[in-house]
């Protein structure tokens, strides 16, 4: 009797980390939605403050010496990475959420059934990009305006204190933002409600501080995620905003709670 000879089957790769990340990179890059949103947080960071030092140069003449005395050149150069924020906590949302709504993240988790994973390589994947594409942009913003800037003498140096900090800080503060929006987005699982919540913390809870008494608003306002975060920005601090690395470090336990908190509730409902 003839034997008959089946093929070897190959055998199964073992799950890594690392091979987790690679697939969350593939995947990040390879959505549309995902270049579109960082093609539109580069251009809002490098072209808000030229267009926003074309506009103050331009009517430079036409202001009172209190207004040039009180001028800082830095303000400019970063009002960009501030608007960018948004493409940037969308798309964070949209990094997890899409899966859950497209029925995707089933054969994520089949691949990877210990789940966590997942959440460690899209939130590393996810913050990398952002800071390697931002970094790069808050520098080019901050050179352009100041160019433009220094044609009236109004510019600030890379070398005045604390402005190589908030140039960089804002990078890192749109890095921080990623993972923390990444963090609600896989809390709510929803792309509207996690979007909704993004926008309530740092554009709708602010202004509400204002109806509360000054000195709960003074005692508050702070602390919040948004302006916690904006300290490292700023080359200046009073006695009712948080100092520029305490600010951050504040930021950056919100997303790290973002985080765990989606890791318990990711182990609880999809195991």
């Amino acid at each position: 009797m003839t034997a008959v000879a089946f093929p070897r089957t190959a055998a199964v790769a073992r799950v890594t980390q690392a091979r987790v990340i690679l697939s969350e990179w593939t995947k990040l890059r390879s959505v549309r939605s995902t270049r579109w949103s960082l093609l539109v947080a580069t251009v809002l960071t490098i072209g808000f403050p030229i267009l926003a030092s074309i506009v103050i140069s331009t009517h430079w003449g036409s202001r009172s010496p209190s207004d040039r005395a009180g001028f800082n050149g830095l303000d400019p150069a970063l009002i960009g990475s501030q608007i960018a924020q948004l493409a940037i906590g969308v798309l964070g949302v949209l990094t997890i959420t899409a899966e859950y709504s497209t029925g995707m993240i089933r054969a994520t988790f089949t691949a990877v059934p210990k789940r966590l994973p997942v959440l460690w390589a899209k939130a590393l994947v996810f913050a990398v990009v952002t800071f390697v594409l931002m970094l790069p942009s808050v520098l080019v913003a901050f050179f352009a305006s100041q160019s433009i800037l220094s044609r009236h003498h109004a510019n600030v140096a890379w070398s005045d204190p604390g402005v190589s900090r908030a140039v960089i800080g804002a990078a890192l503060y749109l890095t921080a933002i990623a993972v923390m929006t990444l963090g609600l987005g896989a809390i709510v699982r929803n792309t509207a409600g996690g979007i909704a919540t993004f926008a309530a913390i740092f554009f709708v809870l602010p202004p509400l501080m204002d109806v509360l008494p000054a000195s709960w608003n003074d005692a508050i306002s702070p602390y919040l995620p948004g302006n916690a975060g904006r300290a490292i920005l700023s080359i200046t601090h009073d006695a009712h905003t948080l100092s520029p690395w305490a600010g951050f470090a504040v930021l950056c336990g919100y997303a790290l709670a973002a985080l765990a908190i989606a890791a318990v509730l990711l182990v609880r409902r999809d195991t």
